[in-house]
C-alpha cells in the first residue's frame, strides 16, 4: 500500500509555503491575517508576501522533482495524503485555508476527538487537570488532540498515554522531528500509541507563524476544544477562536480571577464557553449528555468488571492513594487506569494530594 498519496499540485503548494516561510512571517508582522494569507492561491500568495521573489521562486518551482518530494516523506517514516484523497481527514475539509497535505508518524486513531490545550507555563494544578482530562477522555476511547508544547499540551498527552488511550500531537514543524527537543521521548511514545501530525514537509523547522497555523489543525481535528489555563493573550485562545469559527464546541476550566493563567479561560466562560471541571464534563462536551455516566452510584456498579469492584471496595475501605493501592510500578499503572474508569463512572472522586474518595449515592 502506498503510504504517500499526494498530487503534484499539493506537493507544490506545501513546498511553496515552506520556501516562503520567512516572507510569511514578515507579512504577519505587517498586519496581514494568517488565515487569509494561507487561503490565497499560489500566484496570489507569492505576490502578497514576496513580490521580489516571484521570478526566482517560479524558476525553482519549475525544477521541482515531485517524486523526490514524495520519497522524502517515505524516507522520514511518514505517511501523507493530500486533500484530493478520500482518506484526507474529513474534519479539516471545513477550513478553506486547511493544509494541502497532512503527514503523520504512527497511526491516526478513528472515532471522536477532543483538543486539550493551554499555557506553556501552567501551574501544578493546571498540569494535574490537563493530565486528568487526558486520562479520562482516553479511557473512554476519545482521542486527545494537542500540540505537544510544554505545559498543558504535554500533560494532556501524558494523561492519555497513562490511560492507554489514543492521542494525536499536531506539530508546527515536520512530523518526524520532536519540537520542543526536550519532548523527544514523548514524541516517540505518541508515535507508538497514536500519531504525530503536521502540514509541514519532513525536516521543516518552524517559524513563529507556524504555531498559530498549527492551531487551526488542532481545532479542525477535534469536535470540541477545551482550554485548561491561558493568559489574556494566548495561542490557546487562538485555537478556541478557530474552533468556534468552524462551529465546534469550546469548553474552559474556570480559575481564580487572581491567577493570570486563568484570565483567558475565565474570559471564554464569560463569553459562553462550557464549564469543564473534570473528565465527566469533558465527555459531556465531546459526546453529548447521556454518555453513560449516570447519577445513581449503585446502578452504575451493576455489571462492573470484578477488578474494578475490588478496587472500589479497597478505596471505600480507606486505601485512598496510589501508594496504598499498589506495591509495584505495574500495579500502580493498573490502579491509575482503574481509578480513572471509576472516576468517569462517578464512583470515585479525586481529592487533594492525589487521593481518591468513594462517591456514595
Amino acid at each position: 500500500m502506498n503510504l504517500v498519496r499526494a498530487c503534484d499540485a499539493c506537493l507544490r503548494r506545501t513546498w511553496l509555503v515552506a520556501r516562503l516561510a520567512g516572507w510569511i512571517e514578515l507579512a504577519r508582522h505587517e498586519g496581514k491575517r494568517l488565515p487569509e494569507v494561507l487561503a490565497l492561491a499560489d500566484e496570489l500568495l507569492l505576490a502578497a508576501v514576496a513580490p521580489s521573489e516571484i521570478a526566482r521562486t517560479l524558476q525553482a518551482c519549475e525544477r521541482l522533482d515531485f517524486e523526490a518530494e514524495r520519497a522524502a516523506y517515505a524516507a522520514a517514516g511518514l505517511a501523507a495524503v493530500c486533500r484530493h484523497e478520500p482518506d484526507y481527514p474529513g474534519a479539516l475539509r471545513d477550513d478553506r485555508a486547511g493544509p494541502p497535505i497532512v503527514s503523520w508518524a504512527g497511526a491516526l486513531p478513528a472515532g471522536p476527538a477532543v483538543a486539550v490545550v493551554g499555557t506553556r507555563r501552567a501551574s501544578p494544578d493546571g498540569l494535574e487537570v490537563a493530565r486528568g482530562l487526558g486520562r479520562g477522555l482516553a479511557a473512554a476511547g476519545v482521542t486527545v488532540v494537542s500540540g505537544m508544547a510544554l505545559g498543558v499540551d504535554s500533560a494532556a498527552h501524558e494523561g492519555a498515554l497513562q490511560a492507554g488511550g489514543p492521542t494525536v500531537a499536531v506539530l508546527a514543524g515536520g512530523a518526524n522531528i520532536a519540537y520542543p527537543r526536550s519532548k523527544r521521548a514523548l514524541h516517540g511514545r505518541i508515535r507508538e500509541h497514536g500519531a504525530v501530525v503536521s502540514e509541514a514537509p519532513p525536516g521543516f523547522v518552524p517559524r513563529r507563524w507556524c504555531f498559530p497555523a498549527r492551531n487551526r489543525i488542532i481545532a479542525g481535528l477535534a469536535s470540541a476544544t477545551i482550554v485548561v489555563q491561558a493568559a489574556e493573550r494566548s495561542g490557546s485562545l487562538i485555537t478556541a477562536e478557530l474552533a468556534m469559527d468552524l462551529g465546534r464546541d469550546v469548553g474552559a476550566v474556570p480559575g481564580s480571577p487572581l491567577d493570570w493563567r486563568s484570565a483567558g479561560t475565565n474570559a471564554l466562560l464569560r463569553d459562553g464557553a462550557t464549564v469543564v471541571r473534570d473528565a465527566a464534563d469533558a465527555l459531556d462536551l465531546a459526546l453529548g449528555v447521556g454518555h453513560g455516566l449516570g447519577t445513581d452510584a449503585e446502578a452504575r456498579t451493576a455489571g462492573l468488571d470484578p477488578a474494578l469492584q475490588t478496587l472500589l471496595r479497597r478505596v471505600a475501605a480507606g486505601a485512598t492513594s496510589i501508594d496504598a493501592l499498589a506495591l509495584t510500578p505495574a500495579e500502580a499503572d493498573a490502579a491509575l487506569v482503574g481509578l480513572t474508569e471509576l472516576e468517569l463512572l462517578g464512583l470515585v472522586r479525586r481529592g487533594s494530594g492525589g487521593t481518591y474518595q468513594r462517591v456514595l449515592g
